[in-house]
């Protein structure tokens, strides 16, 4: 009766999200009362966990969340996003101009919202499929799977960063941020070749690329541009710093050094870092930019932090719901042990997902679902964690459509008929979703 309430708890909430239009955040926090009520738990106590789930949840990943936004729109709107694009785009070719948008893509999703990323760059792929004379279907299922990938996997985007946090892998974030980017490449490479073997065969309608745009004409349209160091620097030093905090945990012994060295390596010190490198991408020092800019950071954080703490505080009632408990006597291990395991927290995933449209949401709940199972199947460490973090990744990957905003960003702004964005981009995201799980699932035989 209990894993039936906590079944029927799922199904609400994606009937809320998916149908009723309800936000994610009181459909979790619906579903977390429902399975505290029906569970048998005192009313009390139901309220207990809720409050703690939420607001332990919050203080460990909350200040990460809010820091990586900032970045992101700070990339955005100073230009070094863009930036970004203009080196990959110098290092590939032109003869390849595809796989640039994918490169692209994979970059600079890693702080930006793949969404924005799309829209940003979304005149520069225009003016290369001009200037190289490809499909523009082609360049844009190549961008949009390159930023699909990372968004999905890597932190510091939200999504990977919450689910590590629902799972009680928030202390490995440099070994995540690894297992992602190493994750992430076979996904792109698949949604790279899907652009070239079916968005080359994808018209669009003339009108969708202005006569007179131009590559160098963009370029100076958007005027001073940081430079490829500052570009990078918000992205690469947390990166660096969260590494240098790992290998210090792990190779060192307890000290001064080692302290300092993980305190400057603690995800929210490294993103803080971040945002304080983000600094030195602004064009002046003034309330637009100190305040404005950083206030659109902060707003576009505040709906990720409440669907994020209510997956937690859900999360909460069902650890403490008895479920772990009656798992175990189950004998769950002989149903589905090593990497076939990893296919329960991706088929979860991919369910809400496909349901409800969004990534994130898919990433917070399947992972608040999915932590009781853990500790009861022995999954601790480093590297189990963060495969376990890339399945759920891999399952909100699967498949972006008719209730995904990305889906519809891409469509629009490609100027690709809704069939042909059915054949182009959902597909591309399937794809994507099992090449994904099938790669996590190899490393978990290579490296568990």
């Amino acid at each position: 009766m209990l894993l039936f309430m906590i079944l029927l708890s799922v199904i609400l909430i994606v009937v809320f999200t998916a149908v009723f239009k309800v936000h994610p955040f009181l459909s979790l926090l619906f579903g977390a009362f429902f399975v505290g009520i029906t569970s048998g738990m005192p009313l009390l106590t139901v309220v207990e966990n809720v409050n703690d789930g939420f607001g332990g949840l919050m203080k460990n990943i909350g200040l990460v969340i809010v820091a990586g936004t900032i970045i992101g729109v700070i990339l955005e709107k100073s230009g070094a996003a863009y930036r970004m694009a203009e080196v990959v785009l110098r290092l590939i070719g032109e003869k390849r101009p595809q796989l640039a948008m994918s490169l692209i893509g994979y970059i600079v999703s890693i702080p930006v919202f793949c969404d924005s990323g799309f829209i940003i760059l979304s005149s520069l792929k225009k003016a290369l499929a001009k200037r190289a004379k490809v499909a523009i279907a082609s360049m844009a299922v190549a961008l949009a799977t390159g930023l699909y990938a990372t968004h999905t996997l890597v932190p510091p985007t939200p999504g990977p960063i919450a689910a590590a946090g629902n799972i009680g892998a928030e202390n490995y974030l440099g070994m995540l941020i690894l297992i992602g980017l190493i994750v992430a490449i076979p996904a792109v490479i698949v949604g790279y070749l899907w652009a070239v073997k079916v968005g080359t065969t994808i018209s669009v309608p003339e009108d969708t690329v202005d006569e007179g745009l131009d590559y160098d004409e963009i370029v100076k349209s958007f005027g001073k541009m940081p430079s490829t160091f500052k570009a990078f620097l918000p992205i690469v030093l947390p990166i660096v710093l969260i590494g240098i905090g790992s290998v210090a945990k792990l190779t060192m012994d307890e000290g001064g050094m080692s302290n300092f060295l993980q305190f400057l390596g603690a995800p929210t010190v490294a993103l803080l870092f971040g945002v304080f490198a983000a600094f030195l991408l602004l064009p002046k020092w003034n309330e637009e930019t100190l305040t404005s800019w950083i206030g659109d950071g902060l707003k576009e954080a505040a709906p990720i932090l409440l669907i994020t703490g209510a997956g937690g505080a859900f999360g909460k009632v069902i650890s403490n719901s008895g479920v772990a408990e009656l798992i175990s006597d189950m004998n769950f291990e002989s149903m589905a042990n090593g990497a076939f395991f990893l296919l329960i927290p991706f088929f979860i995933a991919a369910a809400l997902k496909t349901a409800q449209g969004s990534s994130t949401a898919a990433l917070v709940i399947a992972s608040t679902l999915i932590a009781p199972l853990l500790p009861v199947m022995g999954i601790e460490g480093a590297i189990p964690l963060a495969l376990v973090v890339m399945a759920v990744g891999a399952g909100a990957m699967t498949v972006s459509h008719v209730n995904d905003s990305f889906f519809w960003v891409v469509t629009e702004f490609s100027g690709m008929k809704v069939t042909d964005a059915y054949k182009a981009q959902t597909m591309a995201t399937l794809l994507q979703g099992v090449t994904t799980i099938v790669v996590t699932m190899l490393l978990w035989m290579i490296l568990v």
